[in-house]
């Protein structure tokens, strides 16, 4: 499965979470390391509805771009 995720940068930090999976977070210091912890975050998570028998959603959200002009 493939799911969007959304980075933020955050004061001292960055920040992610997986639209598709409320409740899917992660932090780290850097980019690099908010990919690999929110990777970490979702099999966790994927994990847990596994144990608990509920099915996986299916992934619905879409990541695009639009500019504008300033």
């Amino acid at each position: 499965m493939r799911y969007a995720i959304v980075i933020e940068k955050a004061e001292n930090n960055y920040s992610a979470y997986v639209p598709d999976l409320p409740g899917c977070v992660a932090t780290g210091a850097s980019v690099e390391e908010v990919e690999g912890q929110i990777r970490e975050a979702i099999e966790f998570h994927l994990e847990g509805m596994r144990e608990d028998g509920i099915p996986f959603p299916t992934p619905q959200s879409r990541v695009d771009y639009v500019e504008v002009s300033a």
